[in-house]
């Protein structure tokens, strides 16, 4: 696999170079050469993969330590501290297992595909260094099957490492059903256990059985490579983009009407009009922002000063998710974008729970009624009933995704419900889709 899978990806989304160059981290290496990194390149750049001293007793881990002081956060869309998660698995003993989680079933969300087509030896860094500190024999790199390109290029990467005799443990790729909830880490240690890629609601938690009954971590893809680079340039250098509270660079996924869509390294604390701004600028006036994918939250457009962090968007209850920003023109309707989001949700949903076999079809069959402005009379009260209803009550957290897009989508679009209620559908719910959403089809497989 050459640098013609990273090109292919450049003329789709286009990657800027940050206005602030603490910020070109993990794409460095493509501003550098607009190429995709082979193993010589990557070792050239970073310099070989660091040792990681095995932890003297479970209590002595200085990388996941090194973690901790950077202040990483899991960058998949729960943004869990990495460290914590690294010493939950590390700290069970016995041999454990590591997942890397590159499913990316997010449609709005590209970044790790783009992460893994032009630097995928970073990841790997990170997963071989992560295996090491938890005591883990085996890697295990979940990919869907539907990117065969993807699959093929990774799989040339790892034979590079193999002959280079590079890895102390096994990495394994791994393609897997592309379902919505099939990236949910349950979702996963169930599929490599043979079963469905659906998400497991009992316990025990994957960390304390996971794949093969070992405990098991399972990070996301660009979390990864962020270690890597943690474990090679210490914490303090992390530290230096993004904010005190919440330090390092992210990778989002810039699309809607913008000029030049894309995905973006920025710093953690950059305001979403500048991240706008950098992928061109608005098309048209904005009416809202989709901001963490289609499990994300609809923020009204006098909010895009907000800075992206977890701290500021959490009184707007929002958060930055798996790193997706779509800004919505006012000649869209956001009503009848949210109702093709919430049918493609309800059909992807594993259909094993209430809220998803039940909760997820009924609002988005209400959504999609009030959309084309065929609502009957008691079809608002159902909706905030609804959506207050579905979460914490499913088997994972695909309902509370939905329910809180759902809500979000009332507020943000508070006066177009009255148009719909009142006057029928407005003349922009008949106007082709802006955000592209797969069909609303159940999954093909669950294995």
């Amino acid at each position: 696999m050459n640098s013609s899978v990273a090109a292919s990806l450049a003329s789709q989304f286009r990657v800027p170079q940050p206005d602030d160059p603490t910020a070109a981290r993990l794409l460095a290496g493509w501003y550098a050469t607009g190429a995709l990194a082979t193993l010589t390149d990557h070792l050239r750049r970073h310099g070989p993969v660091p040792v990681a001293p095995v932890p003297d007793g479970r209590t002595s881990m200085p990388l996941v330590e090194a973690v901790e002081r950077a202040g990483l956060t899991g960058r998949g869309g729960a943004g869990f501290p990495t460290a914590r998660k690294l010493r939950a698995v590390a700290e069970r003993g016995g041999r454990t297992v590591l997942v890397v989680n590159a499913m990316e079933s997010e449609p709005a969300s590209f970044k790790d595909q783009f992460l893994l087509a032009v630097a995928p030896h970073l990841v790997l860094d990170g997963a071989v260094l992560a295996a090491t500190v938890i005591g883990a024999d085996t890697v295990h790199v979940c990919l869907p099957r539907t990117r065969a390109v993807q699959y093929a290029q990774l799989s040339a990467a790892l034979n590079d490492r193999r002959r280079a005799r590079l890895d102390p443990v096994r990495l394994r790729l791994h393609a897997l059903p592309h379902a919505y909830v099939s990236s949910e880490s349950t979702s996963l240690v169930s599929w490599l256990n043979g079963g469905p890629a659906r998400p497991q609601g009992n316990p025990p938690r994957t960390h304390e059985r996971g794949v093969a009954r070992r405990p098991t971590l399972v990070h996301n893809a660009e979390t990864l490579a962020h270690l890597a680079l943690i474990a090679r340039r210490g914490p303090d250098w992390f530290r230096r983009a993004g904010t005190p509270d919440e330090p390092g660079t992210t990778l989002v996924t810039v699309s809607g009407a913008v000029t030049d869509p894309g995905v973006q390294e920025v710093a953690l604390g950059t305001p979403l009009a500048t991240i706008i701004d950098r992928a061109g600028g608005p098309t048209e006036a904005l009416r809202a922002v989709l901001l963490g994918g289609f499990s994300g939250t609809w923020l009204p457009a006098e909010d895009v000063r907000t800075p992206l962090t977890r701290r500021d968007l959490d009184p707007l209850g929002a958060s930055p998710g798996a790193g997706v920003l779509v800004a919505l023109p006012r000649s869209a309707c956001g009503l009848g974008e949210t109702a093709r989001m919430l049918a493609y949700l309800a059909a992807h949903s594993a259909h094993q729970c209430g809220p998803c076999h039940f909760g997820l079809p009924a609002v988005a069959e209400d959504f999609t009624a009030l959309a084309a402005g065929r609502a009957d009379q008691g079809l608002m009260s159902r909706l905030h009933r609804r959506t207050a209803l579905l979460p914490d009550r499913g088997a994972c957290r695909h309902p509370d995704g939905a329910a809180r897009l759902a809500a979000s989508a009332l507020r943000a679009f508070a006066d177009d419900v009255d148009q719909h209620l009142t006057h029928g559908a407005c003349a922009a719910a008949h106007r082709p889709a802006l955000i592209p959403v797969p069909p609303a089809e159940p999954p093909e497989t669950w294995r």
